[in-house]
């Protein structure tokens, strides 16, 4: 189905709003028995969050009255309230009311409103009570009295007119329905709902990395040095449902402080944000990219350095192409530091050695506002940085065994490696490069194409797949798994570990028709042929599927587990098939890790309980947390990234998250050996061998582990 056109005549700004009742509401007439007189008006709001309280949203106007005589506004707690009508309740505001409202008739919303976020007003007006609805939820309701029973509903309610603010209050209103009364039960609040555009910051790519701070470091500058990154835009409706809308987007770069535009240096004449095309680079701006079913992919570079704009903070700017600017089309990144190469290039003088053969733990050089020196902390995604020709870590002996660039080891050998959540790069810059947290045992093995020298699937899909970012790379797997063979898959699978240098790229190849298959049998055990199902109702299929595929007989997901698993699908009481796709797509990975013996054993352990579910970032910093800061420095908890879906090659991965010996929480990926290399310890027990990891930290639950019946 093609996407359908965006109609900006659907959208107005409330300044703009002129609301009548000069004509008998379609569903009304003298006809209607005694106080069935009213009428229901149906709108969405989006406020900016420059909008102040005591704001009015939508005032009441007469010919006699011009004055601020509110109906609907922003109350001193930023709460919705709604006003009675004036010439129709004796209730209802006065001309010059004052605007504290403290003292005057109203219903009101229970909870804040939203900033920068669609909400759904429901007014229903009557001749004897006002009934207030938000997000289709009854939140207020008051009974009012008619000024006179000698006046005429209908009649008193043409002379009204509700007219948007006058300029005070930024916002947009859409969809905007006046109905009769008796048409309240029936409207829909639901239908054709209005959209948002937004960061996808679940598919960032392998050229950012972001700090403690949220600040993205992104390798800008010459052309010989500046790295690619991706960032994926996508356009939702109110309900988080992907929209299929002809929206063409574009991105350009902007001050952080202030919004302006971020213009050439003097003494450079390329433009600060460059995106690839074909194998070219054009300034961004002058390269719209079109939506496809909802999402925008856009491959970035930048040439402005943040040492060159007095250190000044950056923003990656989307907005939708058209002659309007909406803020609801509008996307913005985290604040970027553009940072150039060797500021991070060589190695840092703080990296330990262990005693252990367990694990290694690879901290580089992170660049900083000041001098770019220091280790790197609190990483949540990956980020391109530049890695020296070789690496060291410890043989089964003890001793230093060198590794290239690629991540190659000269010598065979090794167990586990923690590492930190950095990205190598190669000389072209592209996003497909080996880095530490995708250490590989790969070889310079030859092709295991067939003799005939047949290739089922072509060089271009290989070297695409290479190139391309998380969510184009599942598309890739999902046309190639549906035809190719096992076989096939895993040639394919060899090809692009071989041309990538990353093992886990095959990895999640490899997994790629079980994992497709085994979830479409599974929304179609939960869905039965419907577009969507409840929540509550999909809950026990995907418990037993995750404890089978985890070979876990005894431990299932708490309710905690399985609120994480619905941030994680974006989904509220229903689940649609994007929505389980989402959720399945990280979790099965997850399980397929939980089935392997050393970490099944971490996962099954109660006592101590080294794996206490699926816990986020967040949670897993709070668990480091003591009542006078953070918690002795060696202090650990391990969790699954939740930003990590297939087919990323850390999908699945588990991530150790510690308090280091600089009192800072460090984020670091553990990756495992091959079944070859098996060692014959316990995985809690090469861990606490880390010099930098001594004690387990606990993150206390509630609830019990939820089991299907």
């Amino acid at each position: 189905m093609a996407d359908e056109e965006f109609r900006e005549e659907d959208y107005s700004k409330i300044r703009d709003l002129r609301i009548s009742f000069d004509r008998e509401i379609e569903g009304g007439g003298e006809d209607q028995e005694e106080g069935k007189d009213g009428f229901f008006i149906s709108f969405w709001i989006y406020l900016s969050s420059s909008a102040r309280p005591c704001s009015v949203i939508l005032r009441q106007v007469t010919v006699e009255i011009q004055d601020d005589v509110p109906f609907l506004a922003l109350s001193e707690q930023n709460k919705l309230i709604l006003f009675p009508l004036m010439n129709l309740h004796k209730e209802a505001p006065t001309s010059g009311s004052s605007f504290s409202w403290t003292n005057m008739p109203h219903v009101s919303a229970a909870i804040e409103c939203s900033r920068e976020k669609w909400v759904h007003i429901g007014c229903e007006v009557a001749a004897n009570y006002m009934r207030f609805n938000i997000d289709g939820n009854l939140v207020a309701e008051k009974h009012l009295s008619f000024l006179s029973s000698q006046h005429n509903f209908q009649e008193d309610l043409m002379k009204i007119t509700l007219v948007g603010n006058d300029g005070n209050l930024e916002g947009y209103a859409y969809n905007i329905e006046v109905l009769h009364i008796s048409e309240a039960n029936k409207h829909q609040y639901g239908k054709n709902p209005p959209v948002k555009l937004s960061l996808d910051n679940s598919c960032l790519s392998d050229g950012v990395e972001e700090g403690g701070d949220g600040v993205w470091s992104i390798v800008g500058g010459k052309a010989s040095c500046r790295r690619n990154f991706s960032l994926e835009v996508v356009l939702f409706d109110a309900f988080s449902k992907l929209v299929h809308k002809e929206i063409r987007i574009v991105a350009s770069l902007v001050y952080a402080d202030s919004g302006t535009p971020v213009e050439k240096s003097r003494d450079d004449e390329e433009a600060p944000l460059l995106t690839s095309c074909d194998g070219l680079e054009y300034p961004s701006p002058d390269k719209p990219v079109s939506l496809l079913r909802g999402r925008a992919t856009f491959k970035l570079k930048m040439s402005q350095l943040s040492s060159k704009s007095d250190n000044r903070l950056f923003h990656v700017c989307f907005h939708a192409l058209h002659d309007q600017r909406y803020p609801f089309l509008e996307a913005y990144s985290n604040p970027i530091r553009c940072i150039s190469r060797n500021r991070n290039s060589r190695q840092s003088g703080h990296g330990k050695r262990f005693s252990s053969t367990a694990l290694v733990l690879d901290e580089r050089q992170s660049p900083s506002v000041n001098d770019g020196s220091g280790i790197i902390r609190d990483i949540s995604r990956l980020g391109h940085f530049q890695i020296p020709s070789k690496l060291y870590k410890l043989d089964h002996n003890g001793s230093q065994m060198a590794v290239d660039a690629n991540g190659i080891p000269v010598q065979d050998g090794k167990a586990f490696k923690m590492c930190s959540e950095v990205k190598s790069t190669n000389a072209e810059g592209t996003n497909s490069a080996p880095s530490d947290s995708e250490s590989t045992d790969a070889k310079n093995s030859e092709s295991r194409w067939s003799g005939d020298g047949t290739n089922p699937i072509s060089d271009a899909i290989i070297f695409r797949y290479c190139l391309d970012g998380t969510y184009e790379r599942s598309m890739l797997l999902k046309q190639t798994a549906a035809s190719a063979s096992d076989e096939d898959m895993a040639n394919f699978a060899e090809q692009v570990g071989l041309y990538s240098g990353c093992s886990h790229h095959r990895n999640q190849i490899l997994i790629s028709k079980q994992l497709l298959q085994k979830g479409a049998n599974i929304w179609s055990a939960i869905s039965r042929n419907n577009n969507r199902v409840l929540w509550t109702y999909a809950i026990p299929e995907i418990i037993r599927n995750f404890m089978c595929i985890a070979h876990s007989a005894t431990r299932g997901l708490s309710g905690q587990d399985l609120e994480v698993l619905r941030k994680i699908a974006g989904c509220g009481d229903e689940l649609g098939r994007e929505e389980f796709d989402r959720l399945w797509y990280w979790l099965y990975p997850v399980a397929l890790s939980l089935s392997k013996d050393q970490i099944n054993t971490l996962w099954v352990s109660t006592s101590p309980k080294w794996l206490e579910g699926l816990i986020t970032r967040e949670e897993a910093e709070k668990a480091l947390e003591g009542p006078n800061g953070l918690k002795k420095p060696g202090t650990f908890v391990l969790r699954f990234p939740t930003s990590r879906s297939w087919p990323h090659p850390d999908a699945g991965s588990l991530v150790v998250t510690y308090v280091g010996a600089d009192s800072v929480i460090h984020h670091k990926l553990l990756l495992g050996q091959s079944d070859s290399e098996k060692d014959s310890r316990q995985l809690q027990d090469l861990l606490l061998e880390e010099l930098e990891l001594s004690h387990l930290g606990r993150f206390s639950r509630q609830e019990a582990a939820t089991c299907p019946s």
